[in-house]
């Protein structure tokens, strides 16, 4: 059973920095693509990030793009997005999830939630 868990959401100010980490167990991911995506109230989930686990071949955000760095800790079974100077519209629900075939998410974790506010 493929369980993916994330970890790091908070209330920040913005400008600050956030690192979120989704624990990923059940299955090798040799093969697979995880991903970070993010959903606001009233609004369709967004895609974020991706990484492969067995190349390490990334996408991200032409939106985010020089603001979040995703990267894997194959010591871990962990995948972590950093985000850079955090405005008010980065508040959303954080989830991570996994795909075993391109642009297919099979598994998603419960999320974590990220609050931007002064």
């Amino acid at each position: 059973q493929v369980q993916l868990v994330e970890s790091g959401g908070g209330s920040l100010p913005p400008g600050y920095s956030v690192t979120l980490s989704c624990a990923a167990s059940g299955r090798s991911f040799d093969g697979y693509t995880l991903g970070w995506f993010r959903q606001s109230p009233g609004k369709e989930r967004e895609f974020l990030a991706e990484i492969n686990w067995s190349d390490n071949g990334r996408k991200i955000s032409d939106e985010l793009l020089g603001r979040v760095l995703i990267a894997k800790d194959t010591t871990k079974n962990t995948i972590t997005l950093r985000i850079v100077g955090l405005q008010p519209e980065d508040t959303a629900v954080y989830y991570c999830g996994a795909s075993s075939h391109e642009g297919v998410y099979d598994f998603w974790g419960q999320g974590t939630q990220v609050t931007v506010s002064s």
